[in-house]
C-alpha cells in the first residue's frame, strides 16, 4: 500500500473516531437532560425501552472507537493493512469498506465459516 492510501485511511479513521465522539457526547447529553415523570406505566416502559435501545447502540459505537484506535495505532507502527492471521496484505477495496478490519477477506471467510461450524 502506498503513502497515498495510508494517508486516506489515516483521514477517515480520523473522521469517523470524531464522529462517533460527537454521537456519544450527544447521547449522554439526551439522557441526563431527560427528567420526565409520567404518569402512565406504559409511558414509562417505552421511555425505558428507548434507553435500553440507545445504549445498547451507545455499546456499540464504543467499541467502534476502540476498533478505529487500534486502527490509528496500526497506522501508527506500519502494520495496518496487513492481515493478522496470513501476514498478506488486506487489499483496499475490503479496507474501504471495513478500514478497522485486521483480516483480508479469506481469512475472514474463513473464520466465519468456523464460528457456524462451532455455532457461535
Amino acid at each position: 500500500m502506498d503513502q497515498k492510501d495510508i494517508e486516506y485511511f489515516r483521514v477517515l479513521l480520523t473522521q469517523m473516531l470524531e464522529e462517533a465522539t460527537q454521537k456519544g457526547d450527544l447521547t449522554l447529553e439526551d439522557m441526563t437532560d431527560n427528567n420526565e415523570v409520567f404518569a402512565d406505566p406504559a409511558d414509562r416502559a417505552t421511555m425505558e425501552s428507548d434507553r435500553a435501545f440507545t445504549l445498547r447502540i451507545r455499546d456499540r459505537e464504543r467499541r467502534l472507537i476502540k476498533k478505529i484506535q487500534a486502527a490509528l495505532g496500526r497506522i501508527e507502527d506500519g502494520s495496518f493493512g496487513i492481515c493478522d492471521d496470513c501476514g498478506e496484505e488486506i487489499g483496499v477495496p475490503r479496507l474501504k469498506a471495513r478500514p478497522v478490519t485486521k483480516l483480508c477477506i479469506n481469512c475472514k471467510s474463513k473464520q466465519e465459516d468456523d464460528e457456524r461450524v462451532r455455532g457461535d
